[in-house]
């Protein structure tokens, strides 16, 4: 089965090294295939941006997202870009502080999680900069798309030497958050 991800805020949130990080845990150690595109704004920090992840048992015909079975909106700029695109059914993960969703959105025909990332990533390791990791933790426990221990393989194997302990705290506070 094809699913498709599309990670979405602007620069400087990390948002194309989450979807690396996803397509590295499908790939390398979920025997999964999986590919990752990106694409962000000339201003690059603070500007639109946005990582798609394609993820399935079999071949992949077409590396695009065409109609994302997930949405992760870190801005409000990305959520009123992309909110529109969602697969009917689809699940919608926000930042609950940085993103406002309209009470009739898609009519209630997908799921909406709203989840204070970068609030977690402050208040409980100290550091805005792993939003994107508590995101990731998240979004892993809302979908199951990459197993969890995968994940955590490719953090270690992506983020730079010596902040390893603090991505993956910031992962497991994401993933914990939903019980």
């Amino acid at each position: 089965m094809r699913n498709e991800v599309r990670i979405s805020g602007f620069g400087g949130q990390g948002i194309v090294l989450a979807g690396v990080i996803l397509g590295r845990g499908a790939a390398l150690y979920d025997d999964k295939n999986a590919v990752q595109t990106q694409s962000y704004g000339p201003e690059a920090r603070g500007g639109a941006s946005k990582s798609e992840v394609v993820i399935s048992q079999e071949e992949i015909d077409y590396p695009k997202v065409i109609k994302p079975d997930v949405l992760v909106c870190m801005s409000q700029q990305a959520f009123d870009k992309y909110c529109r695109d969602i697969k009917e059914g689809g699940t919608v993960i926000v930042d609950r502080d940085l993103v406002t969703v309209p009470e009739d959105f898609y009519n209630g025909n997908v799921k909406v999680y709203k989840i204070p990332f970068t609030e977690i990533a402050y208040k409980d390791i100290g550091l805005k900069i792993v939003a994107n990791m508590v995101m990731l933790g998240a979004l892993v426990r809302i979908t199951g798309i990459v197993s969890k221990e995968a994940i955590r393989k490719a953090i270690l194997d992506s983020v730079p030497k010596d902040t390893e302990e603090k991505n993956l705290m910031a992962f497991e506070k994401g993933y914990s958050y939903l019980k």
